[in-house]
């Protein structure tokens, strides 16, 4: 296929993934073993991103859909120690995949998820644009991994600074459970509140754990760090936090989407569990 203009771009330019696998789940867990119906006994050790989620594990519906839309050209999951191994046993079925530890054993030594994303930048000296992705999210089955890639590829094409998130709409009595963007008449973000209450903003657009980061903006990262070297780790943990630093440095557009699963506890399991297995388990072709 010979490509011109804007199309060349889209056709020429690499993007990896990298998914956030590093945390320990203490709720799920706790959940889990304060359950008195033991129906969820077998879950116990098992990280969430491989939580079995209708017919396959949470991360491998997200593998799956990297691989068939063909957006990026490679993939790292960064996990802990302690499920490292767990994680290598997985990936047998992905030889495209590559894991890498951070280097800890319990949430009390975890560096957070920026750091966990600069970890792989690093380690794998990542000069390309970054798809990140969290490996707790799934999303409904509206969404398409290649609508919002190739509308990412678009908005680079004309200003290669950009960078892409996701929105979706929450109840005013969620607002304090997500990071809240607000936009301009561009679909610009202006600024992203973490977790405000519904006064302290009109904003009703929640923004997911799905960031498409251009390698403009990747060195970034440090600075950030840099500048978060003393602060607690809550600060350097939630990835949201970069996001609303980085939109003062860099334009972050949006993509809306209709809605997400956020695997936290156990009553969220069941729910995106039950949705894929009544709803999605004859779709072949999930989020691609």
């Amino acid at each position: 296929m010979i490509c011109c203009g804007v199309d060349a771009i889209l056709c020429n330019a690499s993007m990896k993934a990298v998914i956030l696998a590093a945390g320990y789940g203490t709720r799920l867990q706790r959940d889990i073993e304060n359950d008195t119906t033991g129906k969820f006994q077998h879950l116990i050790g098992i990280p969430k991103p491989l939580l079995p989620i209708g017919h396959a594990a949470l991360i491998s519906h997200w593998i799956k859909a990297l691989n068939e839309s063909g957006c990026v050209d490679a993939i790292v999951v960064v996990t802990n120690s302690l499920y490292y191994n767990t994680f290598e046993d997985w990936r047998g079925n992905f030889p495209n995949v590559k894991i890498l530890s951070d280097g800890t054993e319990n949430n009390e030594e975890r560096l957070g998820a920026v750091s966990c994303l600069q970890l792989a930048i690093k380690h794998f000296k990542i000069e390309d644009d970054v798809l990140v992705i969290g490996g707790d999210t799934l999303f409904k089955e509206d969404f398409s991994i290649l609508e919002v890639t190739t509308k990412f590829k678009r908005l680079k094409a004309r200003c290669s600074d950009s960078n892409l998130v996701l929105s979706y709409p929450c109840r005013d009595d969620e607002t304090t459970k997500y990071g809240i963007l607000e936009l301009d008449g561009d679909q610009r973000v202006c600024h992203m509140k973490e977790k405000p209450l519904p006064s302290q903003t009109k904003s009703r657009r929640a923004c997911p754990c799905f960031y498409l980061f251009s390698k403009t903006s990747i060195p970034l990262l440090d600075v950030f760090l840099h500048e978060k070297e003393m602060a607690p780790i809550e600060e350097k943990d939630a990835p949201g936090n970069f996001l609303s630093w980085l939109l003062l440095r860099k334009p972050v557009l949006v993509h809306h989407i209709s809605g997400r699963f956020d695997v936290g506890n156990l009553s969220s399991y069941i729910e995106c569990d039950t949705f894929f297995r009544e709803k999605l388990s004859h779709v072949k072709s999930y989020m691609k």
